[in-house]
């Protein structure tokens, strides 16, 4: 059957398709262009139409496949089925596009020799962010600009693309904005408390990393390790992220010469360095290496020889070539033995002392070779006659010299004769320092140029019973350069200052057992002298109840509230049923952990106790029920919603977490709560998971997919369907029904 073009006229039709009235223009777009026709695959319903090129008003070259047209819908007369009439090209709306920025989520696969895996249409995907809400792409070889592979975690940037024939999305035009930071190896070069530096072994240079990046055992990583890392950029600054050990020898900053040169001493390393100096390579050799002389550089490291070098010398050397930036300098630095014999010099041993004369070819021996001082293999048994004054830790260093100068006296006999020897806080062996009667038990040591006598390895056998009366206590607050004991009635709290401590002050804990005496000072002040940390003693009393109480925290310790007057704290029993039952107080021995900050309201789990001086009852083994829900973590902390003071959010750092767990929003916890001492800030420790929050709801289907889903037609041709006409635009590019209007037709739903 040959078609006949005059049919297609108003004049030649008899009927329109789907029963629509003349006047009524769709759009499509042409997805196949012959000769003398082609076909429309329409863009408001499934349907594909014919027409024939004489319909199309406008110069046919022009039109191509996919090009956007709008038509009117009529039916051939002889098959009854619909085609496409009085076509006209729609001139695409040009908007400004913005590039999106993102992310590649998963690369295309590529074969060993970088050419894209034998599979039909290969696609790779990205992704980005839009309200919070993270949307993933699809894009193929073609989609990325100046022919480069995309690698998973590269940063892009990208247009979004629909297809016409199928609505689906896509991402094209692809250009890397980032490649993926790769890992990185270095050598640890120094740690400090909190944060330490690497050298890296890509450039000469140092980069910095604190200790919360480390992965793996803190207390292991020493100066040395290797390790890999990833760079960042922190406040425009490059950090090292994610550290984690290497076997020990993986990096290697450079490599030493197999053969060995000889050479001269050319210039030496300065004994004093000067201020300006920053060569961390100062020495000089000058060798013959091949054909050509040659200068080497060399610093304090690169000496083999313990012998003090000198403009002049003979001596052998390695060649180390650095890997990053190929900087060749003398190691392995051996003196030779002629040197010696040409200069003629002779060896000395002797202590450095000030004489005009000055030592060279200075050599260290063994610790304890030389010594100044004898002491005696006897032990001597005497008593303190006069002791040492315990200067202030906070004087002036002047006035500390002058303390330092004091000293003590310690009587003895030795085979009938009464004798004196002195003696200096240095000596003192034992956390105690010896008063006025106490008999003490020591060695004598001598000077040999003086034959000046002191007592040493001082211990104290035992205390004189008329000196002051030694009380006990417990360390219940540590502050900076202070702190307070509590008494062992438990009633009240003494303050004394560290440098009234007797002994190793860093080993002082919250509830250790210490040894003091009373003393007054201005306004009658009381506070505690001669502070000395004792073994353990029971502090809670002897008689402790078995039962377990539930109670709230009605007064906590002064500790955590300076502003009460009182120093113990105060539990009330919860009876059941909601009464209120007696009150106990508690101190700081009486809690189960020590540092931990009890707050105001808080529930508590404790046993009864009595004390031994006084048979007062109070609570002991004091726990804190706390559980609270996370509110939020970011990176390398978080936020629990629990009130602490003035605050309704409590800090807690990741570290802090049991077990190595990850918290989610929403997560209940339990927890401690300990007192920064110097910001006066609370913060969360020992944080264990108790249960998981709820998880995530999945996020709704975007609009570009609910608009999908409105336009797809139902399979029964006589149920009910949703005909979605174009907005057109007015001439001032403002939308609605202006000039067009709907028809309405049986059996269609606007």
């Amino acid at each position: 059957m040959s078609f006949d073009p005059g049919m297609l006229h108003n004049n030649g039709h008899t009927a329109y398709a789907n029963g629509t009235g003349p006047g009524i223009r769709e759009t499509g777009v042409v997805e196949k262009l012959l000769t003398s026709y082609g076909f429309i695959q329409c863009s408001e319903r499934q349907d594909r139409l014919f027409f024939h090129c004489s319909q199309y008003n406008g110069n046919l070259q022009e039109l191509k496949i996919g090009d956007d047209v709008e038509f009117e819908v009529s039916s051939d007369r002889r098959t009854g089925k619909p085609i496409a009439v009085k076509l006209l090209k729609i001139k695409p709306e040009v908007l400004p596009e913005e590039r999106i920025s993102g992310q590649v989520v998963s690369a295309i696969p590529v074969h060993g020799d970088g050419k894209s895996a034998p599979v039909q249409n290969p696609t790779g995907s990205v992704c980005y962010e839009r309200n919070g809400e993270v949307f993933y792409l699809t894009y193929t070889t073609d989609d990325v600009e100046g022919s480069i592979h995309l690698d998973t975690g590269d940063k892009v940037s990208f247009y979004m693309d629909t297809n016409k024939h199928t609505g689906a999305v896509s991402a094209r035009n692809i250009q890397l904005v980032k490649k993926k930071q790769m890992r990185c190896q270095g050598v640890v070069c120094a740690t400090k408390e909190a944060f330490g530096f690497i050298e890296r072994a890509d450039v000469v240079k140092e980069i910095f990393f604190h200790y919360s990046e480390f992965k793996g055992d803190l207390e292991a990583l020493q100066a040395g390790d290797d390790v890999e890392f990833t760079i960042k950029d922190r406040n425009g600054k490059e950090v090292a992220t994610d550290v984690r050990l290497l076997p020990q020898g993986t990096v290697i900053f450079e490599d030493i010469s197999i053969e060995q040169f000889e050479g001269t001493v050319v210039k030496v390393i300065p004994k004093v360095p000067t201020k300006n100096q920053n060569d961390p390579l100062p020495g000089r050799i000058s060798a013959r290496i091949g054909f050509a002389d040659k200068e080497l550089p060399f610093g304090e490291k690169d000496t083999k020889s313990k012998v003090t070098l000198l403009e002049g010398d003979h001596i052998q050397f390695n060649i180390s070539t650095d890997r990053r930036d190929k900087l060749e300098r003398a190691t392995n630095i051996d003196i030779l033995p002629d040197t010696f014999d040409f200069t003629k010099e002779t060896r000395e041993m002797d202590m450095l002392s000030a004489q005009r004369n000055h030592a060279v070819r200075i050599k260290k021996l063994p610790k304890g070779t030389v010594s100044f001082h004898t002491q005696s293999e006897q032990r001597f048994m005497g008593v303190v006659e006069k002791e040492v004054a315990v200067g202030n830790k906070n004087a002036s260093p002047t006035k500390n010299k002058e303390k330092e100068s004091e000293e003590g006296v310690i009587a003895y006999e030795d085979c009938g004769v009464k004798l004196t020897v002195a003696y200096h806080v240095k000596d003192l062996e034992g956390g105690g320092h010896p008063l006025a009667g106490d008999k003490v038990e020591f060695s004598i040591n001598e000077v040999k140029r003086s034959g000046q006598q002191s007592a040493v390895s001082i211990r104290v056998l035992n205390r004189n019973t008329s000196n002051a009366k030694r009380l006990h206590g417990f360390v219940a607050t540590l502050k900076d350069n202070f702190g307070f004991i509590e008494t062992a009635n438990h009633d009240q709290e003494i303050f004394f200052h560290y440098s009234e401590m007797c002994g190793d002050l860093d080993s002082l804990e919250l509830g250790d057992t210490v040894e003091y005496t009373l003393s007054k000072g201005k306004g009658n002040k009381v506070s505690a002298e001669k502070v000395t940390k004792v073994a353990a003693v029971n502090g809670i009393g002897e008689d402790v109840g078995g039962t377990v109480m539930v109670g709230k925290v009605i007064r906590p310790l002064r500790s955590v509230d300076p502003s009460q007057t009182e120093y113990q704290g105060l539990i009330e029993v919860a009876e059941e049923g909601g009464t209120k039952g007696p009150n106990y107080p508690f101190g700081i021995v009486g809690m189960a952990n020590k540092a931990d900050c009890l707050q105001k309201g808080e529930l508590v789990k404790f046993q009864l106790c009595t004390v031994v001086l006084t048979g007062q009852k109070m609570a002991c083994h004091v726990v804190p029920q706390r559980r609270a829900m996370v509110e939020c973590v970011k990176d390398q902390f978080g936020f629990i919603t629990y009130e602490v003071g003035e605050s309704k959010k409590l800090f807690f750092h990741v570290k802090e977490v049991q077990d190595g767990l990850e918290l989610q929003t929403g997560d209940e916890v339990e927890f401690s709560v300990v007192l920064n001492q110097r910001t006066g800030k609370c913060s969360a420790c020992n944080v264990r998971r108790v249960s998981e929050g709820p998880k995530p709801v999945a996020t709704p289907r975007p609009d570009r997919l609910v608009n999908r889903l409105k336009s797809i037609t139902l399979d029964d041709a006589s149920a009910p369907r949703l005909v979605i006409v174009r907005q057109p635009r007015g001439p001032d590019n403002s939308k609605g029904f202006s000039v067009e209007r709907k028809t309405r037709q049986p059996g269609v739903i606007d």
